[in-house]
């Protein structure tokens, strides 16, 4: 903390410009991945909600044939019955038994028309519920080739940046540990509100980076001095000088190029 609190304006500044830098390479890193992880999420999800569907619609295919199976026992069970009371009829002793029995045997017809009636059904719903199960098959296979090819796109390009921004993140982290911390969380907060998260810009050809307005001579001379900071009244970015900015950017750059070798 004493380093921070001992530090000149210029220090300050040059250690909020390093910052910046290498924040702003660790932007140009992720955006290089554009929205690829945001389509692999999406993808993985649209597959996984798929695979649900897939696995209740299966499920349910299973009950409907177990339930084809009850009726079609039910159907024999109930001619089973209708033949022995066919057999029974033959020895009944008057007409009180021929009609019970033939009431029994009117029963199981029923019984025998409505399991065909459900098999019917049942049946209607297996073809649609196979319909389905094509339709979300197809669908799982053609998201899993589409994530496929996305993954090995964004693997490919993890291979390449990972370990730079690996490097870049710790470096950053360094960085921050010198910054004096209300200086740490201005710089964040304009790094949220502004475009590119430029929240540090130079001045260049009398105007501010970023908004390009015209800073006055007066303000550009405070801004060379390095005794304060000064902040641009349109975009409310940190302002800089050029030399400065430039002696830093060949120093940041130096070191990514070490961190993109690595």
């Amino acid at each position: 903390m004493a380093n921070k609190i001992e530090a000149t304006v210029e220090e300050k500044l040059r250690a909020l410009y390093d910052l910046q830098l290498i924040d702003s390479r660790i932007d140009e890193i992720r955006s290089m991945r554009g929205e690829l992880p945001l389509e692999v999420e999406d993808l993985e999800d649209d597959i996984a909600g798929f695979t649900v569907r897939f696995q209740k619609l299966t499920t349910e295919l299973e009950t409907i044939e177990r339930d084809i199976k009850t009726k079609k026992n039910a159907i024999e069970e109930s001619k089973t019955l209708i033949k022995k009371y066919t057999d029974q009829q033959k020895n009944v002793r008057n007409n009180r038994e021929f009609n019970s029995i033939s009431k029994e045997m009117e029963f199981q017809e029923l019984e025998i028309q409505l399991a065909e009636k459900h098999i019917r059904e049942y049946n209607a719903q297996t073809i649609f519920k196979k319909d389905q199960i094509v339709g979300i098959s197809e669908k799982i296979e053609e998201r899993t080739q589409h994530l496929n090819h996305k993954k090995s796109e964004l693997d490919a390009i993890m291979a390449e940046t990972e370990k730079e921004e690996k490097s870049l993140l710790e470096k950053s982290k360094e960085f921050e540990a010198k910054i004096e911390d209300r200086l740490l969380m201005a710089y964040k907060r304009i790094r949220t509100n502004v475009k590119n998260g430029q929240a540090i810009v130079s001045i260049d050809r009398g105007a501010s980076g970023g908004s390009y307005f015209t800073i006055p001579p007066q303000v550009q001379m405070e801004i060379a001095s390095r005794k304060k900071i000064i902040s641009d009244e349109h975009s409310g970015r940190i302002l800089i000088d050029h030399e400065l900015a430039n002696e830093e950017k060949e120093k940041i750059d130096q070191l990514v190029a070490i961190f993109s070798k690595s």
